[in-house]
């Protein structure tokens, strides 16, 4: 029997997706980060990707499909293979295995989910993020693990291995620098538009729930390493694009995936601040980044919140 389904649609950085659901589905409840970016209708045409989640199972035939990637996350086992009709991720949670079946440039996604799961929601979202991630590099975006702060209508974004005190750094910033706010806290997209980087707010922000619909041009980008004492090191060509790239969403396997996004990072080093924060989790640190970010010749021209 034909399942009844609605579409929705929704922006993130300016691109438009459709997510198709069962009728029944409560889209409010299943995607509640996703509501500040959901639009009323397909209102220009331009769809990014369509992502459709359907309840139809998972076949339990051998599969000839090659694996690419296994990891451990939030969302529980992932495994990245390659098919014959693109990429396909199964993730393992729980005791439920979920599956999203992909075209190669990602803009047509199908997902195989057992509603029965309490953490469908969250599987969908992460889902539809690994889709997107993959659907934007060839545009100029990338999809990449950082904080990120607004202050005076510019953004700022913190980078770094889980754990290096990413949100920390963020939260001293607008702790101590007064008209600082956080604009996503885990996952913005940057996009070059028309010579110019921006960040975006997206609906996946890690533990924090900031989903900003919301965009500001990119004043700098730092990657913290936790040290004994504060010291910011200005990055500059390969070594900028090294600082970039490891909190990058790609499938690397992907030649061509690959090089849009080395074509997007060698642009974005030469185009905004790119910096090292080697640091301690206090506010000297984030004094300092900011003054080093903005060019200022001494931190009295900052001012501080005490």
């Amino acid at each position: 029997m034909p399942i009844n389904c609605t579409t929705y649609y929704f922006r993130i950085a300016d691109f438009l997706f459709s997510v198709q659901l069962p009728e029944a589905s409560d889209i409010e409840k299943l995607l509640p980060s996703f509501q500040p970016f959901r639009e009323t209708e397909n209102t220009d045409g331009q769809i990014l990707f369509n992502f459709s989640a359907l309840p139809d199972g998972i076949s339990q035939e051998e599969s000839s499909d090659k694996l690419l990637e296994e990891t451990d996350n939030d969302m529980g086992h992932l495994s990245l293979y390659a098919s014959s009709t693109g990429y396909r991720v199964d993730v393992s949670n729980n005791g439920y295995t979920h599956r999203l079946q992909a075209s190669p440039d990602f803009s047509s996604v199908r997902a195989s989910v057992l509603w029965s799961d309490k953490y469908v929601g969250n599987i969908l979202s992460s889902m539809i993020r690994i889709a997107y991630a993959q659907a934007i590099l060839p545009h100029e975006a990338v999809s990449i693990h950082a904080a990120t702060v607004s202050h005076e209508n510019k953004a700022y974004l913190f980078m770094g291995k889980s754990g290096t005190g990413k949100s920390t750094h963020a939260s001293l910033w607008t702790a101590c620098i007064p008209g600082a706010e956080l604009l996503n806290d885990d996952n913005p997209t940057v996009r070059i538009v028309n010579d110019r980087a921006y960040a975006y707010g997206t609906p996946w922000s890690g533990k924090t729930p900031c989903y900003k619909n919301a965009s500001y041009p990119i004043e700098g980008m730092v990657r913290l390493v936790q040290a004994p004492e504060n010291r910011f090191i200005l990055k500059e060509g390969t070594k900028a694009f090294a600082i970039l790239y490891p909190g990058c969403s790609v499938i690397s396997q992907d030649v061509r995936l690959r090089n849009c996004l080395y074509d997007t990072l060698a642009r974005l080093s030469g185009m905004t601040t790119v910096g090292a924060l080697e640091c301690r989790p206090d506010k000297e640190a984030a004094l300092l980044c900011f003054q080093n970010l903005n060019r200022l010749s001494t931190p009295n021209e900052i001012s501080i919140i005490h």
